[in-house]
């Protein structure tokens, strides 16, 4: 069974997200199944620190970006909103370069938070970061 209120498409967040840090980094979203949601992000210039490693913030920001965007997915977005409320990250292995792949997967949606566990893997899908995102669900107020 489906988790999202409305089936998002990989090209409807590339849409939503033109334009902001996401786009900057060159996080794109790729794959969306029954339950999860798939991204993918450059380990280049814009993603690394000074030691030429990928930056524990650019992993941050990958997994919140995709876990905020999935919690979203969940919920009537016309009355709703989801904002991150608390993350955390275990960075496992360095990446120098390719890319890295997030999987974000619900650990628990309901009517007031959502968690959500983003794993990062690199090009030989060895575990590069470990992430859990907690989201607040807010109902969205008028626009006075």
């Amino acid at each position: 069974m489906a988790i999202w209120f409305k089936t998002p498409t990989p090209e409807e967040a590339q849409k939503l997200h033109s334009q902001t840090m996401v786009s900057m980094l060159g996080i794109e979203v790729t794959d969306i199944t029954e339950d999860s949601m798939v991204a993918i992000m450059p380990v280049d210039k814009r993603t690394t620190q000074i030691h030429g490693i990928l930056h524990g913030g650019a992993s941050v920001a990958l997994a919140e970006t995709l876990g905020s965007y999935a919690a979203n997915c969940c919920v009537d977005q016309d009355n709703y909103m989801c904002v991150g409320l608390d993350i955390n990250a275990n960075h496992i292995r360095p990446v120098s370069s390719g890319q890295v792949t997030a999987v974000a997967r619900p650990i628990h949606i309901g009517r007031k938070t959502q968690v959500w566990g983003i794993q990062i893997s690199d090009n030989k899908n060895r575990l590069v970061c470990e992430s859990r995102l907690t989201i607040a669900v807010v109902e969205k107020q008028p626009t006075p």
